[in-house]
């Protein structure tokens, strides 16, 4: 049964945002000779591991709306700057627009069931990939989509 995460992208504008931060990360990574390019950790493992990683994904809450996922590719344990234990979510470098979905501010993490998950925007939606997020935010919440 696939399983996807959720998480508030603090501190990012717009998917650009995100992208630009993930690609500085990953090069200082790659200096580093890390394995995983772009990662992101957080203090609590799921414990639904097997689920997510049965072709789960991360979707990013930006500025209070579902906009884009990235694929997991692997949870693993590691430990943060002050030696806790954290999970280190090794996640796919592409970026997958979505129908917008608003969300509340929460804390941490949340899972969310793959019926729940806003679909990918894709080939077939025609001039919707080109919109700008909030006009397809308005548009979807009048029903138009």
């Amino acid at each position: 049964m696939t399983l996807h995460l959720v998480k508030l992208c603090v501190g990012v504008d717009d998917i650009d945002d995100l992208a630009a931060w993930q690609r500085r990360r990953a090069a200082e990574r790659k200096a580093a000779g890390a394995t995983h390019g772009c990662i992101h950790r957080t203090r609590m493992m799921p414990k639904r591991r097997d689920d997510l990683l049965a072709g789960g994904s991360l979707y990013w809450v930006i500025k209070g709306v579902i906009r884009v996922r990235q694929r997991l590719d692997a949870i693993e344990e590691g430990r943060l700057e002050d030696g806790s234990t954290c999970a280190i979510l090794a996640l796919d470098r592409d970026l997958v627009r979505t129908l917008p979905k608003p969300m509340r501010p929460f804390q941490g993490w949340r899972y969310l069931a793959a019926a729940d998950a806003p679909r990918d925007i894709g080939a077939a939606d025609g001039d919707v990939a080109s919109m700008p997020p909030e006009m397809v935010e308005e548009l979807r919440s009048l029903g138009l989509l």
